[in-house]
């Protein structure tokens, strides 16, 4: 359900995420730095007003600005978004407030005013040492932040490391097919797989998945699922002709992904069994359709299957069905990096690619090889819009 409050309100910069996942004994040392520097206002004040402030109402005024800043903070950091609306309200009345403290305080203690040479050099002074204090603070926290970047970066060129050690392009000819895939990771790694599989009678298990979510444990996860897909398919874990090996695979990756992620994670997946026979047949899990160009037809299908994602939800049967492949025939499955894609051309603020731009992409090109074919759709991509998601394609023709 929309609340109605802008976006920035309901779901906070990127900017502030780090602010948000700092452990509280680790953010303590920002909040002493902004309560230090904003400190330094009440004591500007004071030098304004000539140095002759009472010192109880300067410290009072000072500490209480510093004070109504740290509030911000914890705010800003460790509520909803949309807490700064009465934090503002807060603020417009914080002034008035701070002032009615300090009348109390006179009022109670009656402090004397000070010689302006003794106030003056009072309040340049406790500028100097809360400027001073206040950078300390700062440098503590960054020392923290500088290595949780660090440890980030790792992160991400570990998850790099795994997408090119288990994502290899596939550029394979197999009796009766030729087979082409390619994953391009994005900014923030993802975890996109193809891969093919030979059996022990000829025919190829040629597969396509794509882990929901980003970062170090989408690359665990995909790697546990390439993991399970090969030693299933290699150790005949399941086993059966024609659509029954794609259903059996699909259902035995549901019951065994449980169990090796995080609760929240799923996958989507299609497979495509390539019998040496020149029969296909498919079984997908929630995944983008398949686009199927007929030669002979001279148009492009589109092949979609009502399905459940993998490891969400126990499902315990997974149809797969044959297909209908001629030769010169050919399949193009991409995942959401690509179809997704958002461009601010155009009569509305934000496009999408679509699977529309990908059949008239195969229509145009059907005949090219599949590298040049693959390479020609990521680069229409690319100069579509900026890529949010990894982008992987199969691309399978048969050829006998």
């Amino acid at each position: 359900m929309k609340s109605g409050l802008p976006g920035w309100l309901v779901d906070p910069p990127k900017t502030l995420e780090q602010l948000r996942q700092t452990p509280w004994h680790q953010l303590l040392s920002a909040l002493a730095a902004v309560f230090l520097l904003f400190s330094v206002v009440g004591f500007l004040v004071d030098l304004s007003n000539g140095g002759t402030e009472p010192y109880l109402p300067v410290v009072t005024s000072a500490a209480y600005g510093g004070l109504v800043a740290v509030l911000w903070v914890v705010v800003v950091t460790r509520f909803p978004m949309y807490c700064i609306v009465p934090m503002a309200v807060f603020q417009f009345f914080s002034g008035t407030l701070g002032n009615q403290l300090v009348f109390w305080e006179e009022k109670i203690f009656r402090p004397r005013r000070v010689p302006a040479a003794e106030g003056l050099h009072f309040a340049v002074v406790a500028i100097m040492v809360l400027i001073l204090l206040s950078y300390t603070c700062f440098v503590r926290y960054m020392r923290y932040a500088g290595k949780e970047t660090f440890k980030l970066r790792n992160e991400l060129q570990l998850a790099h490391a795994i997408q090119k050690t288990l994502v290899p392009v596939l550029d394979l000819r197999l009796p009766g097919f030729e087979l082409y895939g390619i994953s391009r990771p994005s900014e923030k790694v993802g975890g996109d797989l193809v891969d093919a599989v030979p059996l022990r009678d000829g025919d190829t298990v040629a597969y396509m998945a794509d882990i929901a979510g980003h970062g170090l444990p989408a690359g665990i996860l995909m790697g546990r699922l390439k993991t399970s897909a090969l030693s299933a398919l290699l150790d005949k874990t399941i086993d059966g002709d024609g659509p029954v090996t794609l259903s059996l695979l699909i259902v035995l990756l549901n019951v065994v992904l449980p169990e090796v992620k995080e609760a929240h994670m799923y996958a989507t997946f299609t497979a495509l069994r390539l019998n040496a026979d020149g029969r296909v047949f498919y079984g997908m899990a929630a995944s983008p359709p398949i686009l199927h160009w007929s030669a002979a037809a001279q148009r492009v299908d589109c092949i979609e299957e009502a399905q459940f994602p993998l490891a969400l939800l126990p499902v315990d049967t997974f149809g797969a069905c044959e297909l209908v492949v001629e030769r010169g025939d050919l399949l193009l499955i991409a995942t959401d990096g690509i179809i997704e894609v958002r461009s601010k051309k155009g009569p509305k603020p934000e496009v999408e690619f679509g699977v529309g731009s990908l059949q008239s992409l195969m229509r145009a090109h059907a005949e090219m090889p599949l590298p040049e074919l693959a390479g020609t759709i990521l680069k229409t991509v690319q100069d579509f819009g900026k890529q949010l998601d990894d982008q992987t394609l199969l691309l399978v023709r048969r050829t006998a």
